[in-house]
Parts: structure tokens; C-alpha cells; sequence
């Protein structure tokens, strides 16, 4: 089994970590910056699932992600929110333009032939007690002491954050992660620890 994490950067001439763990842990990481780049990774890493971070989807009853008058929350933001967790809401501001992004990224490695599903490193780490990039020192030690990772160093935290959600691929694979909101509307897939368990059910 191999999970691919892709912490995505809203535009091209941003760095986007990558990150690949397999059953046993081993992680990999690197960064790099164009659409044709990322998807030519998977092609060559052919990994079982892909998450991203980034948002794969819009709300409910909005035309699209410009439309100014829609939901500004999908029900996977609903229940984020109730766990507690902070995340920037997909129509503010420069989330917009990560959204495009995202979906676009999302619809080409679909086509071929790829799993696909978002996920979110802040509420990954949030919800196993690590810390956030924003530490990026104490994050990496986390990757490490938290997740058992082995052999990764990533360099930025964009790389770190895409080593959160390909641990939680592996995670998927094993039938240990929740997928929030619902599939019509676009699922955001976290550990399956008691609390988002609740969560779920509850809603």
C-alpha cells in the first residue's frame, strides 16, 4: 500500500509539498510547483488513494465558488467546526482560488483512474495532539513520535503538512479514517478517533 499527501498552494508559482508513506511508514517527501508536475508524480508513484489538502468541492445551492450569494459552508465545514477545529471557510478570499485549484487537480487525477479525497492537516494533527506548522520543529518530531514515520525530513511545511495526510491515506486504506459531510456534496476525511466518530453520527 502507498498513500500520496499533496499539500496544494493555490497557485502555480507556490510551493506544493508532496509527501508518499507506504504500510510500513516509510516516508518520503519533496516539493514542486506546477499542475503537469503533480500529476506526472502520481503517474510515476501510481499511489492507492490520493488526499489533498485543499478544498475538492463547493457548498450545497451555490452555483459556483464566485457566487457571492451561496452557503459559505459545506456540511464537512459544519462538523470541523463542531470538533473544534480551525480552518479558513473555502469562500474567503484567496480560498477561492485553492478551491479552483483543488477541484481542477482533483477532476485530472480522476480521470485517471485515481482515488481522490480531501483531508486537512490542521484537523489530522489537531485531532491526534501534534502540533501545527506553524512549530514546524515540534511538527516534525510529531511525524516522527505521533504517526511513527520513518525517513522523513521534510523541509518546509508545506511538506510536513502533506506527510500528516498521507499518513492518514495509509490510514484510509486500513479502514481508520471518517469521511465528514456527505458524498454528494464532498467528503473531508480525518482519523476515526472517538469524537469525529461522534460527530458523524450525530449529524
Amino acid at each position: 500500500m502507498i498513500a500520496m499527501g499533496i499539500d496544494l498552494a493555490a497557485f502555480e508559482k507556490n510551493q506544493t509539498g508532496i509527501a508518499t508513506v507506504d504500510e510500513n511508514l516509510n516516508c518520503v517527501s519533496f516539493t514542486v510547483f506546477s499542475d503537469n508536475e503533480i500529476i506526472m508524480v502520481a503517474k510515476l508513484i501510481m499511489p492507492d488513494v490520493i488526499l489533498i489538502d485543499a478544498p475538492l468541492s463547493i457548498p450545497r445551492g451555490r452555483s459556483s465558488i464566485d457566487d457571492k450569494g451561496g452557503p459559505h459552508f459545506r456540511k464537512c465545514d459544519l462538523q470541523l467546526r463542531q470538533l473544534g477545529i480551525r480552518f479558513f471557510p473555502i469562500t474567503l478570499g484567496p480560498m477561492r482560488d485553492l478551491t479552483k485549484r483543488g477541484i481542477k487537480i482533483k477532476d485530472a487525477l480522476s480521470r485517471l483512474g485515481f482515488s481522490v479525497f480531501e483531508s486537512y492537516p490542521g484537523g489530522v494533527q489537531d485531532l491526534l495532539g501534534m502540533h501545527r506548522n506553524k512549530e514546524l520543529g515540534m511538527l516534525l518530531n510529531d511525524l516522527k513520535l505521533v504517526l511513527g514515520l520513518k525517513g522523513c525530513f521534510p523541509e518546509s511545511p508545506h511538506e510536513a503538512d502533506a506527510a500528516t495526510i498521507a499518513y492518514l491515506g495509509i490510514e484510509y486504506l486500513k479502514g481508520r479514517a471518517v469521511g465528514l459531510g456527505d458524498k454528494d456534496e464532498g467528503l473531508l476525511f480525518l482519523p476515526a478517533t472517538e469524537q469525529v466518530i461522534s460527530v458523524k453520527r450525530s449529524s
